[in-house]
């Protein structure tokens, strides 16, 4: 299972779901997938994220074990 930290991201950056997509490329209900676990993203995706808030993708996301 992959988690994300794009929520909180949002947050600190004080921009929406739409602000989001719209500067990556992708729609509203991507960036709320994503946010949600229901899709797990591109290296693409991933990496447009990552340089979007400005942090690694090991800072957005991380492989949960799922006995934890």
């Amino acid at each position: 299972m992959l988690n994300n930290n794009i929520r909180v991201e949002r947050a600190i950056k004080r921009v929406s779901q739409q602000d989001v997509a719209d500067a990556i490329g992708v729609t509203r209900q991507t960036i709320f997938s994503i946010e949600n676990n229901k899709y797990v993203p591109s290296t693409e995706l991933a990496l447009r994220l990552s340089a979007y808030f400005g942090k690694t993708v090991n800072e957005l996301f991380r492989i949960v074990d799922s006995k934890e």
